[in-house]
């Protein structure tokens, strides 16, 4: 009963970005990021033949318990009005995108105060595996669990070459037990999130400490008794980091406890009548990427 959780905003953005502008309606609007999310998840669909599927969303993409931790939480991504910064033609598809969804019966679930990795996290470890996050977004690799099947399907490379993250992935590609890369994570830091890390310490020194120590809190507590398997420099760094270090974790973990609604995860079914899906389809110019769904579902 494999059940895949679509990080629907990263897919969104890499449609965006991946397909051409020239994609466009028969009113002329931009229809490229809703063609390429739909034709990536047929495909996906196809690879992975899931029995559930859930297209997660953003509540919010800087919630209020994170930012009031760490004001510069993706500050980096505000736009001059203060709301997140996008390209001009991607927002008005979205919830175009979301219609064709709800046609086809994917259940999309965002909750308050919460962003997507947090609604995928808490799905993936209340449910039973096989579990498939789909994502080009590395800060779910600390979600993969091989004993409950968790994986990611990691699109930095896009769909052809995707790669299916276990845990040996992760430690053939950072040198760190597979299981502590949230660990290495928040010590390396993340540009694209505005998380500066612990300053001072890059990925050799996170790896590092990743590879002696199971926490953060157990690595500080190293650094304060001068623990040899910390380099004068790594310890002085991680001493000097201790109020970032402090709230790190939160700020970086995955919620597990966001209060999912009930909804049916079942891969949807076919309507008694596909008029409305195919009725989208005319008005937006989605042409061959709905009957790529469609296929794709066994419709």
């Amino acid at each position: 009963m494999t059940l895949m959780l679509l990080d629907s905003a990263s897919l969104w953005y890499r449609a965006y970005y991946g397909m051409p502008d020239t994609l466009l309606s028969p009113a002329g609007e931009p229809v490229n990021a809703i063609r390429g999310y739909l034709d990536m998840v047929a495909r996906l669909i196809t690879i992975y033949q899931p029995d559930r599927i859930v297209a997660c969303i953003e509540g919010d993409w800087r919630p209020t318990w994170r930012t009031n931790l760490f004001p510069a939480y993706k500050a980096n991504r505000i736009d001059e009005s203060g709301e997140e910064e996008e390209p001009d033609s991607l927002g008005p598809q979205i919830p175009i995108l979301l219609d064709v969804l709800e046609e086809f019966g994917f259940p999309v679930v965002g909750v308050d105060d919460y962003e997507a990795d947090d609604v995928m996290a808490t799905m993936a470890v209340a449910e039973p595996g096989p579990i498939r996050i789909v994502t080009g977004d590395r800060d779910l690799f600390q979600l993969v669990n091989d004993k409950k099947k968790i994986g990611v399907v990691y699109l930095a490379k896009g769909i052809t070459n995707h790669d299916l993250v276990d845990l040996k992935y992760i430690e053939e590609k950072y040198g760190i037990p597979g299981d502590r890369y949230a660990l290495f994570a928040m010590i390396r830091g993340d540009a694209s999130d505005g998380l500066p890390g612990v300053r001072g310490i890059g990925e050799k020194g996170a790896a590092i400490i990743a590879n002696n120590f199971e926490t953060i809190e157990e690595a500080l507590a190293a650094a304060f008794r001068d623990d040899e398997r910390l380099t004068p420099a790594l310890r002085k760094k991680l001493i000097e980091g201790e109020s970032y270090i402090e709230i790190a974790p939160t700020i970086v973990h995955c919620a597990l406890d966001v209060p999912i609604p009930k909804i049916d995860m079942t891969k949807p079914v076919r309507p008694a009548s596909l008029d409305k899906i195919y009725e989208l389809q005319k008005e937006y110019g989605l042409g061959a990427s709905i009957d790529r769904m469609i296929s794709a579902l066994g419709w």
